[in-house]
């Protein structure tokens, strides 16, 4: 598909000199943005003309953490104004329902959500994945398709329960060989490094207060194996610190250190 969106009043480039392009115009094959001018436009070959009259272009907003399952959960009287831990523990309970077609209508709901304030590229955080409902990730891929965004996926995971002395409930865990052999097969079946991919994953064990050392220890030794970015919550709240100082005695982000997270990944 060849595409040129013209007459456009002002394109912001943000580039270094952030340039500003009057009575613009942008060509753009498949996805990938071609060239950019000013004027009277070239004689490209193309399928389809848009027209940018009157209106201001912006480079594509990329969104680097999400949740977007709790799109479906939002303003829960009771936990409006609780500490996070008080209110993680609280949804917990209503999350462990969440559901294949729950995960691709929250997917598109919220990536139409974003869109709409101009993000092209987005990220999401699913570290959930209640028992008996192993393809969730597969979900997110479907809504994310959709929509037509470039989505850079997270395979998550939680894998220490209360009764082992972390945050969620055994309902909402997976064992670290379950994750570790699930994210292997989603980083083969849907990870794209290739320059203009519109699907990339990342490996996002969920937090220090949720997940085991050892599969802290495994995410990175398999990220290093495919070249995969990292992600992670760290250093949130008080109750977090205090929960490493007990468990670790370290702050955050010395035990990150420690466990070998600080590195290219």
């Amino acid at each position: 598909m060849k595409t040129v969106i013209r007459d456009i009043d002002i394109i912001a480039t943000f580039n270094r000199n952030l340039d500003e392009i009057k009575n613009g115009w942008v060509y753009i094959e498949d996805n990938v943005v071609k060239e950019v001018g000013s004027g009277i436009v070239p004689n490209f070959e193309i399928d389809k003309e848009i027209s940018g009259k009157g209106m201001l272009m912006l480079p594509g907003f990329v969104n680097t953490h999400h949740h977007f399952y709790q799109s479906l959960f939002r303003a829960i009287p009771e936990v409006q104004n609780t500490k996070l831990f008080d209110w993680l523990i609280f949804l917990y309970e209503k999350w462990k329902n969440i559901d294949e077609e729950a995960v691709m209508i929250s997917t598109v709901t919220a990536i139409l959500e974003l869109m709409k304030s101009g993000v092209t590229t987005t990220t999401d955080h699913l570290y959930l994945f209640p028992k008996g409902h192993p393809y969730l990730f597969d979900a997110q891929m479907e809504g994310a398709d959709i929509t037509g965004v470039r989505f850079y996926g997270t395979r998550g995971s939680m894998s220490l329960s209360k009764k082992d002395g972390g945050l969620p409930p055994d309902s909402v865990v997976q064992t670290e060989d379950e994750i570790l052999r699930d994210s292997e097969r989603v980083v083969e079946e849907y990870h794209d490094p290739s320059r203009f991919s519109m699907h990339r994953v990342a490996l996002a064990p969920c937090s220090p207060f949720s997940v085991t050392e050892r599969l802290m220890h495994e995410s990175v030794t398999l990220a290093r194996k495919y070249n995969l970015l990292l992600h992670t919550h760290l250093a949130e709240t008080k109750d977090e610190e205090e929960f490493c100082l007990s468990k670790f005695g370290l702050r955050p982000v010395d035990y990150m250190q420690k466990i070998g997270w600080l590195d290219s990944n």
